[in-house]
């Protein structure tokens, strides 16, 4: 298991503040009651962060018209809707919920080209309610794919996120198989799909990060 650089920073941090309140633990009262309980919740807790920040690599050889999942979690909606902030269109929205135990990695959905990215800030409602697609923080990403569709990706911030990170810039040529960013803690990402698109997954179904298909874009000339 490797551990992503959003967390290296952290855990380093964790690792000697946990180290430090231990050994005073230590020193002041030995091995008491309260100072094997303190030692034991503080390697629970790092195992938990370095759980969390874990990534794994993966690659994956896909047509270049397909969707492919750009987070680990479960889907929880998928239905048409009126894109209204960025699109102002219909769209097929596919959603993702990233629990606390998935890993947070978000991925590139398809290969194409950075038409637009952007942030808003907003609430931390949990990240499974419909609100949270247009009323949390959020960062938004829409890719040009190869036959010209656009795709949106909104990376949502959730009730215990704090931190929606964002690698992409406007103009930058994108791939399956690239980090998109990093979502800290329980979140979700959100897909508008053109509405023609083949929905190749299901509700409830789990997702692996650029591995699991989610849909086919209309071939076009």
């Amino acid at each position: 298991m490797k551990i992503h650089k959003e967390g290296k920073h952290l855990l380093l941090i964790l690792f000697f503040s946990l180290i430090v309140v231990n050994g005073l633990l230590f020193f002041l009262t030995s091995w008491t009651t309260l100072a094997i309980v303190t030692s034991s919740i503080s390697l629970v807790v790092f195992v938990f962060f370095t759980y969390f920040f874990r990534i794994s690599n993966r690659i994956i050889m896909a047509d270049e018209n397909y969707i492919v999942a750009p987070a680990d979690g479960k889907i929880v909606v998928i239905e048409p809707v009126e894109e209204n902030e960025l699109l102002h269109e219909k769209r097929i929205q596919v959603s993702i919920f990233m629990s606390v135990l998935s890993m947070h990695v978000n991925w590139i959905p398809v290969s194409g080209k950075i038409l637009h990215v952007s942030h808003q800030d907003g609430r931390k409602m949990a990240a499974y309610l419909p609100k949270s697609s247009t009323e949390n923080e959020r960062s938004s990403i829409i890719i040009e794919a190869k036959n010209k569709q656009t795709v949106l990706v909104r990376q949502i911030a959730g009730a215990l996120a704090r931190r929606i990170v964002t690698y992409v810039k406007e103009g930058d040529d994108c791939s399956i198989n690239q980090q998109l960013g990093f979502i800290k803690f329980g979140s979700r990402v959100d897909l508008f799909l053109p509405a023609d698109a083949e929905i190749l997954i299901d509700m409830y179904e789990k997702t692996i990060g650029n591995e699991t298909l989610i849909a086919k874009l209309k071939h076009t000339e």
